[in-house]
């Protein structure tokens, strides 16, 4: 044998040359590992590269890691050299330095002579001088002394043969002394000596009668004195000897538990070591495993056979099964089961000797030495026999006595984690014992040795929930108090900190209850005081430490069968229960459910949990049955919920990616409700697993947070708000609480209870907030859903979209209304400029979270008056200074929520601004627009009045019926007054809420006003101030809900009404329509458009309205600047009522044109987009029949499409249309007279006769018959300074098809041969009307016959060719209403150098501007033969053939 070169590490050549120096101060650097140091000195040495007199030197100047005596240097160098001195491989120096080493160790004595000795062989020995003979002659000497010892027998006198000194041993031992003390032990020993040495006895016989008689009086300490005497090792031989005579076949009688004590006790004094005796008993290890084995398959099987169909039974035998009765449940299934086993292995402890030791060490109360058996024997459950599990409970209930007696007297039970009662503290006072709670580990180690055992003992397991609860609690009093407080200052916990100790506690705690406490607990029959008692324990813990119990909780069943077998006995058992489970027999079947749920909460609730997943109609009956659960049910059904919900391999969507799924809805559903009823359910959970996963990048699951807001809080949300819900949505907190609350009362405690607990569930005092960190990642999701979503269609995007906008609303409602008062919002929310900038939110998500906030800036000169409204004050500063005012009035708003955030000025806000916005944006808008718009509610503007008087009304009417009942009962009379007294209080908040809103809408306006003319006065591209403020403003907003769509219009029609210079609303409406409506119809969602539907709902409504009725026109428009004709001169012409009506026309054609265009797209969200849009504006629009008919073909196409959701779509918008179809107008009363239609010609008397009844006697001379119609169809009054003067006694202009005809006394009779005109006329429309119907199937006919474009061509020759037809191209040039118009009203067309003004595209005639440019050049007229027009042109010519033919 040869050692490897060696690497020297610590012993390098520098080290060497300085102890070979002899340097004093010389130390290693660093601590060295002994071994290695020591071998690597030997090495050096050995190969003469160092003296040996430096070895000590070496030993003085280093530190060694591992802390060695002297003697243990001395032993590791004697290895080392005895290792060397083995290898012939060294050369004949070194190996003589090898032998002068060890001689000189020895002489130096670093190492004992007796070392070498015991290690070295005899050559080694003899060359380095250690012994003083030959070797040959030491291994002679060895061979006789080994053979002396071991093999020579000394002969002693035997029992039979020795008969007296026996027998006076035997008298001895047996003697009882009455006082058992030192002396007396001392005496015995003596006797027992001179017995042995006078007779001569065998001292290994005197050791086996001594352990005889101590086995028959276990309880005489005597013997612990006795048996010292004699050599440990023989005692282990003679118990084996014993143990292996109960193991022949022959011999029938059971090991005595004497004898096990007996072994156990010599083992627990040290007297035997455990291995030495374990080797003697039977039967092996593997073979009692495998036996177990056996036993354990064969009642897991049975176990697994509960609650399994046979499929091979009859139906008469599935019919007997599920016969409908009286349901019972077996609620000791199990422990029947558990009961047969432990007789069946009864057997097994008696003839199993390891067992039997285990019960001696449990007897003698030895839980070391027992612990190290249960290890061993774990895998046979030895805690499943009856005796070793009582064994243990005596060991338990001693361990915890102590503490038990403590907690009592504390009464720590009965207080919280920190918080300490008075008597406790005289207790921790006063007590000369110490008043905090240790436990030692061999409780935890016991606990977890019996396992789910404990449930045999419930009391017992009450104590030691107790026992651990006090422990924690102590544990967290000393981290918190910093152990002082209630804990006596001379409480020590060892070497570690109270952080440490608390975590080890923690720990401990942890182990015991999931491996003892929660599977005992399903083998206990429907005790609920232990599951209270198992619950105070676990409070103490953070929910996610409950979680992984749970979690862990039923994974070791397989190692139990009888825990497998209680749980598929409770599984059956509560199926079998909710088949029958209704309203009518909730009351008993819900007390079985409960009664199964105690024992066995995490099966029994995950059973049901899968069974609402898949009815959903077992929602409310479940719900109701859970009345009768506790704490810890309720618990645990929160985790398995949220396990449901975290489970992989289950799709959220269903096939068609839009819609939840059918189990995801159900579970949501479940848990809002139980949430809502239940006070006691902890929320924190889900709600982080709802932050988790948006971390993640998934929002599904924020259909539960949505369920639990609408459940607990009544905040719903939702997209088809009927009108007077929307209209309500503008008025008080009452009227909109009264008009959306859904059956709900306002003061309902319940609804307030239920709304606090969800707003303390996010808003906890102690533990970290999650309501902040939950909105933030709301509104971060649903700005990149878009772009991370991964679906194969747009429209599962847009659905996903819509999904999380819906959740961020009603969570941003819930969140400013649960969180009172504002300021405390206030301070919640981050800064304006951290939403935008840190967490990089959209403006329009960033005002919605901090919109309330912006009603908190106060007013520094009148504290009273917060933005937006106005004070008397400000407005007599504004008449006094009006100037300075102007421009300085929202600098005197400050934001001061206290000392927790810096107090912010109006003008900080306004900064903040400017940075949301690219700086080209801020050339067509203002900051203080920007922010007044983003920051204005419906509220602010619009007061429903109508609204608040129908609740008033209905109020009333309710006190009326409370007046009206005849019941006269003390309980009736009794409700009646609470009722009176509700709703009056009801009727009085609306009343004064109705004045104070009127009031508050005042005062804002009256703050608009005053600052209108700083808005958009001072932007330097007023082009583009429609377009950006479109962009900016109006289409984020209108698209964000539906009471924003309408607040939109609201406002739109603000800066009309207040005259906002440079705001030109007629180009508003113009760029809204016919730049940007088809490209925002082509990219929003589903809801956006519905939203964006109903703001053009309003704007139509708000036009419709002007045009209906000149006077009107003339009162709300025709001074406004908003009707202005140039853009940069808010004072220049403004816009005639025949100019707004041609407009008005134009804006008609192109959203139909738009709208056709879209419906006939291939594209699935541009057709669901259209049908969506057509819906909201069915009641305003179409207003013509041309247009309806148009849009009626295209989606009746659409009714017959593939795509079943398209067709419902179609469906509903066809039958709007139909609804509308009579209040449909022809174009020629649409235009009033306004217009130029390219009718078909009509003969020149008719012409003559409508001219002549359009004009009201003396109102101005009539149109010649030869001369053609200019400006409109029908003219009245003169052309002058370039305009058209019509006079104040016109005829009114029809609305909508409805013509309103004035007072009598303001109309002059018609003339004689103007009725019989008229009449004429009326008697050829009601031949048209008879012949439209069977005109129709000639039009449909011709549309399919490909020369009818031929045949149209040849018609329309020859109509224009006959004598006496109406021709449009005999018309001479129409008076151009595009002239460049002065400011001051003036024709300046006789001046030179005329400046031509830019002028908007919205008064060009309707056909010749696409989009507000010349299309002549660029595009065909669409007049001449459009897509839409064709059908209508064709259907007029066919009713115009036969009364021309008549005619002729």
């Amino acid at each position: 044998m040869s050692l490897s070169p060696l690497e020297y590490l610590y012993l390098t050549e520098e080290s060497i040359k300085e102890l070979k120096n002899g340097n004093t101060s010389f130390k290693f650097s660093q601590p060295v590992p002994t071994l290695r140091f020591l071998y690597e000195l030997c090495w050096v040495m050995v190969r003469g590269e160092l003296p040996f007199q430096k070895c000590k030197v070496a030993l003085e100047s280093v530190e060694f890691v591992d802390y060695a005596s002297q003697e243990e240097l001395g032993s590791s160098l004697a290895d080392i050299v005895t290792q060397l001195a083995q290898d012939m491989s060294l050369p004949g120096e070194n190996r003589q330095r090898v032998n002068k080493l060890a001689k000189w160790l020895v002489e130096s004595a670093l190492v004992p002579l007796r070392f070498f000795q015991e290690r070295c062989e005899e050559e080694f020995l003899w060359e380095s001088e250690m012994i003083k003979i030959k070797a040959a002659d030491l291994k002679s000497k060895e061979v006789r002394v080994n053979t002396r010892l071991l093999y020579q027998q000394t002969k002693f006198n035997l029992l039979r043969e020795e008969s007296e000194g026996y027998a006076k041993l035997v008298t001895l031992l047996c003697q009882n002394p009455e006082n058992s003390t030192q002396n007396a032990s001392a005496a015995t020993v003596g006797i027992i000596k001179s017995l042995i040495g006078h007779f001569d006895l065998d001292p290994n016989r005197v050791f086996d009668i001594v352990l005889e008689c101590f086995e028959c009086q276990l309880g005489n300490s005597i013997f612990l004195d006795l048996i010292p005497i004699f050599p440990k090792s023989h005692a282990s031989q003679i118990l084996g000897f014993k143990f292996q005579y109960y193991q022949r076949l022959e011999v029938n009688d059971p090991v005595p538990s004497e004898l096990y004590q007996l072994t156990a006790l010599l083992v627990k004094r040290d007297f035997i070591d455990v291995d030495s005796i374990y080797a003697h008993l039977l039967p092996k290890e593997e073979d009692a495993f495998d036996h177990y084995n056996a036993f354990s398959a064969k009642r897991l099987d049975e176990a697994n056979k509960i609650g399994k169909i046979n499929l091979a039974a009859t139906g008469k035998d599935l019919m007997d099964e599920e016969k409908q009765g009286d349901v019972t449940v077996d609620l000791y299934a199990a422990l029947d089961m558990e009961t047969e086993a432990v007789a069946e292995r009864s057997a097994e402890l008696e003839n199993s000797q390891p067992l039997g030791m285990l019960m001696g060490f449990l007897e003698v109360d030895d839980w070391y030495h027992a612990h190290v058996l249960f290890d061993r024997l774990s895998h046979l459950n030895p805690a499943e026999h009856v005796k070793i599990c009582d064994g243990l409970f005596k060991l338990i209930e001693r361990s915890i006595s102590e503490p038990n007696d403590l907690v009592c007297k504390m009464q720590l039970l009965g207080s919280l984690p920190g918080v300490v009662t008075d008597y406790s503290m005289e207790v921790a006072n006063s007590s000369s014992s110490r008043s905090y709670i240790s436990l030692r580990k061999e409780l935890f180690e016991m606990l977890s040795s019996v396992g789910p055992h404990l449930y045999r003992d419930t009391l017992l397991l009450q104590k030691v929930c107790r026992v651990l609860r006090g422990y924690y609690i102590c544990a967290h009093e000393l981290v918190t108090s910093g152990e002082a407080g209630f804990i006596s200052q001379t409480v020590t916990i060892g070497d570690r900190t109270p952080r440490m100790h608390l975590k080890d506690a923690r720990s401990r705690i942890e182990e015991a209850l999931g491996g003892c406490l929660l599977p005992s607990l399903q083998l206990i029959p429907a005790n609920p005081a232990v599951g209270l008692e198992i619950w105070e324990l676990m409070n103490l813990l953070p929910y996610e430490v409950r979680y992984r119990l749970y979690g862990e909780w039923e994974k070791d069943d397989e190692q139990f069968p009888m825990l497998l077998a209680a749980r598929q006995t409770a599984k059956l058992d509560t199926r079998r229960i909710l088949k029958r489970l209704a309203k009518e027999n909730l009351k008993q079947l819900g007390r079985m459910v409960a009664k199964l749920a105690h024992a066995n909460p995490m099966t029994v609730l995950r059973t049901i949990v899968h069974q609402i997943e898949a009815y959903r109609d077992m929602i409310t009956p479940v719900v109701d049955a859970f009345k009768y659960l506790t704490q810890l049910e309720y618990d645990i059904l929160e985790y398995v919920v949220i396990e449901r919900l975290a489970q992989s391999g289950r799709e959220k969507l269903k096939d068609d990616g839009l819609n939840l799924s059918d189990w995801l809805q159900s579970l949501a559903s479940f848990w809002g409700h139980l949430c809502k009823k239940y006070p006691s359910m902890e929320l924190r959970g889900l709600f982080q697993y709802l932050v988790n996963q948006l971390k993640k990048g998934n929002g599904i699951e924020l259909v539960f947070m949505q369920e639990l807001i609408q459940q607990m809080a009544n905040v719903h949300y939702t997209e088809n708000m009927t009108e007077e819900q929307l209209d309500a949505m503008a008025g008080s907190d009452t009227l909109r609480y009264q008009a959306t609350s859904f059956g709900i009362t306002r003061n309902n405690k319940a609804l307030i209870k239920s709304t606090n607990r969800l707003r303390d569930a996010l808003l906890p005092k102690d533990e970290p907030k999650l309501a902040i960190p939950l909105l933030l990642l709301i509104a971060q999701h649903r700005s990149v859903v878009v772009i991370n979503a991964e679906v194969p269609y747009i429209k599962m995007v847009s659905e996903q979209f819509d999904r999380c906008h819906g959740a961020l609303l009603q969570y941003v409602e819930f969140l400013s209304s649960a969180v009172t008062p504002t300021a405390a919002y206030a301070v919640l929310i981050p800064t304006l400029d951290e939403l935008v900038h840190v967490y990089h939110l959209d403006p329009e998500v960033a005002f919605l979270i901090y919109r309330p906030v912006m009603r908190l800036f106060r007013c520094q000169r009148n504290s009273d008056v917060f933005w937006p409204s106005d004070s008397d004050e400000a407005v007599s500063a504004a008449n006094a200074e009006k100037e300075s005012e102007s421009s300085d009035s929202s600098a005197y708003l400050l934001l001061d929520l206290g000392s927790s955030r810096k107090p912010i000025s109006w003008t900080d806000l306004l900064d903040t601004i400017r940075t949301m916005l690219p700086s080209k944006a801020w050339n067509s808008l203002s900051a203080d627009l920007y922010a007044t718009f983003w920051g204005l509610t419906l509220y602010d503007l619009h007061v429903p009045r109508s609204r608040y008087e129908s609740e008033i009304a209905k109020q009333h009417a309710a006190l009326k019926a409370l007046e009206e009942l005849s019941d006269n009962s003390s309980s009736a009379i009794t409700k009646r007054k609470k009722d009176k007294e509700r709703i009056q209080e009801s009727l009085d908040r609306l009343t004064m809420e109705l004045q104070r809103h009127e009031e508050h809408v005042t005062s804002v306006r009256r703050r608009l006003t005053r600052e209108k003319d700083t808005w958009l006065s001072s932007c330097p591209d007023t082009l583009k101030i429609n377009m950006e403020f479109l962009q900016r403003c109006i289409f984020p907003r209108c698209t964000f809900s539906m009471p924003d769509a309408v607040y939109c219009a609201v406002f739109v029609n603000t800066l009309h009404s207040l005259g906002t210079p440079f705001f030109n609303t007629v180009n508003h409406i113009d760029v809204l329509i016919c730049k940007t409506l088809q490209p925002m119809i082509c990219c929003c969602t589903e809801y956006e458009v519905g939203r964006l539907g109903r703001f053009l709902y309003e704007t139509l409504k708000t036009a419709y309205y002007w045009k209906g009725d000149e006077s009107i026109y003339e009162r709300e428009c025709g001074n406004m600047p908003g009707f202005a004709v140039y853009y940069r001169y808010p004072n220049s012409q403004r816009v005639t009522y025949g100019q707004f009506i041609k407009v008005h026309w134009k804006w008609s054609q192109r959203i139909t044109r738009l709208l056709i265009q879209c419906l006939e797209s291939t594209e699935y969200m541009e057709i669901r987009n259209a049908l969506i849009l057509l819906t909201k504006i069915s009641s305003v629009f179409p207003v013509t029949r041309k247009s309806g008919i148009n849009l009626e073909k295209r989606v009746a196409k659409i009714k017959s499409d593939e795509r079943e959701d398209l067709k419902v779509l179609a469906t509903g918008v066809a039958a709007a249309l139909a609804s509308r179809k009579p209040s449909w107008v022809t174009d020629e009363e649409f235009g009033m007279g306004y217009l130029e239609l390219k009718l078909a010609a009509v003969p020149a008397s008719k012409s003559s006769t409508v001219n002549s009844v359009a004009i009201p006697n003396g109102s101005g001379p009539s149109v010649p018959q030869a001369e053609p119609s200019v400006g409109r169809t029908v003219a009245a009054g003169r052309v002058a300074d370039g305009k058209l003067d019509r006079p104040e006694s016109s005829m009114p202009k029809p609305d909508l098809g409805q013509v309103k005809q004035k007072d009598e006394s303001t109309c002059r009779p018609l003339e004689e041969n103007t009725l019989k005109a008229a009449s004429k006329i009326s008697g050829e429309q009601e031949v048209e009307e008879r012949e439209r119907d069977r005109e129709k199937a000639s039009i449909i006919k011709e549309d399919v016959d490909p020369n009818a474009s031929k045949r149209r061509k040849l018609k329309r020759e020859h109509m224009a060719s006959e004598p006496g037809e109406f021709s449009p191209s005999a018309h001479p040039p129409a008076l151009s209403i595009n002239m460049s118009q002065p400011s001051d009203g003036r024709d300046r067309g006789e001046r030179k150098g005329v400046m031509v003004q830019q002028r908007p595209g919205y008064l060009d005639e309707p056909g010749l501007r696409i989009h507000g440019k010349e299309s002549a050049s660029k595009a065909p007229r669409r007049d001449a033969d459009s897509m839409y027009d064709r059908e209508w042109d064709d259907d007029k010519r066919q009713r115009a053939e036969p009364k021309r033919r008549h005619r002729k």
